[in-house]
Parts: C-alpha cells; sequence; structure tokens
C-alpha cells in the first residue's frame, strides 16, 4: 500500500508541476500547483515527517497558493500580451533550461548513495519521541539562537520592504486628527448675520 501510495503521490507532484506551466489558464495553473502541493505534502508523511507536511499544507496550500489565486482572479491582466512578450526571450530560456538540465543529468551520473545513508535516516528522529517533539527540541533547544536570529532577519526584511515602498505624495489631501481635536472654535467658526431678502 505504501508503496502504491507514493507513486501515487510521485504521479501526482510531475502531473501538478507540468499543468502548472503548461496550463492555458492562469486560474487552471494555480489549481494545478495547489495539487502539486498536497501530493508533496503525502511523500512527507510517507517518509515520516508529517509535521513538515501540515506546514506545506497551511502555508503553501492554505496561504501562498489561495493568495496567487486572489490575485490572478482579482487583477485583469491581458496574458496575451504577456505570452506575446515572453515569446522575445524563448531561445534564451530554452537555452538556460538545456544547461540546467545538463548540470542535473552530470550531478545524478556521478551521485552515489552512501554506505550508512540508511542508517541516518533511520536515526534522525528518536524511537522514545515524535518527530514534531525532537524537531522542537532541535530547534528550541540545539538552534535557538540560530533560529531567533532567522526570525529577526526576517522581520528586518519585512520592514525594509515597507519603507522601501513607502511614498508619502504630497498632492493628497490627509486628515489631521490632532488639528482637528485642538481647533478653537472662536478662529475657526463665523456667524453672519443674513438679513432676510438680500442673500449672501
Amino acid at each position: 500500500m505504501s508503496v502504491f501510495a507514493f507513486y501515487l503521490f510521485a504521479l501526482g507532484v510531475i502531473t501538478g508541476g507540468l499543468f502548472t506551466v503548461i496550463a492555458r489558464q492562469p486560474v487552471h495553473s494555480v489549481l494545478w500547483l495547489i495539487l502539486s502541493f498536497i501530493s508533496a505534502a503525502g511523500l512527507f508523511v510517507l517518509l515520516g515527517a508529517e509535521f513538515v507536511a501540515m506546514l506545506l499544507v497551511i502555508v503553501y496550500v492554505g496561504a501562498v497558493a489561495v493568495l496567487f489565486l486572489f490575485v490572478v482572479m482579482m487583477l485583469d491582466v491581458d496574458f496575451a500580451e504577456l505570452k506575446a512578450e515572453m515569446a522575445k526571450y524563448m531561445p534564451l530560456a530554452l537555452l538556460i533550461g538545456l544547461v540546467i538540465l545538463m548540470q542535473l543529468v552530470m550531478a545524478f551520473g556521478a551521485w552515489e548513495s552512501a554506505h550508512v545513508a540508511s542508517e541516518l535516516r533511520a536515526q534522525v528522529t528518536p524511537l522514545d519521541r515524535h518527530n514534531t517533539e525532537a524537531l522542537g527540541l532541535i530547534l528550541y533547544d540545539q538552534y535557538f539562537l540560530i533560529f531567533q536570529l532567522a526570525g529577526l532577519i526576517l522581520l528586518v526584511a519585512m520592514i525594509g520592504a515597507i519603507l522601501l515602498t513607502l511614498r508619502h505624495r504630497q498632492d493628497i489631501k490627509r486628515q489631521d486628527v490632532l488639528a482637528q481635536m485642538y481647533r478653537d472654535p472662536a478662529k475657526t467658526m463665523e456667524l453672519k448675520d443674513v438679513k432676510p431678502g438680500q442673500g449672501l
């Protein structure tokens, strides 16, 4: 059953990735991408990494892919014009893809499995505790400082992105709440005694 599930999930990953690239409708591409993510999560479950599988489903399927779907559906993008622009760069893209494919062939041709690989894979998670608990102990005990520094770097990157994209336009009238609260009615309001029949 596990072998059948492995081939089923592997076929789902390959099919989803292929149709993500070649689908004509962008909404269909996002849906195929979701299928690829869910299949990859199934492969992680088969490897015994349930925590990583749930992270993949929650973060990528539940947040990133849904965000892609909303952006694609809400933006009125002329995809025919984009494809026409992409056609100009197709020869260069094919050349880069060929170089990457050759590198992958060379890497897999020289790749050899280590003799102790199966033993090392079996010893990643201790037998007396769950892999999620073991991962938490590693992150918050052995690599606590590095984990916190990574979070701090992400926070600084987020603040930097906000500051770089923030633009204060001078031609927009903005509401000044404090100026409205502290204004003097005697200076900002004037009563006019208009006599009947004369108008203003």
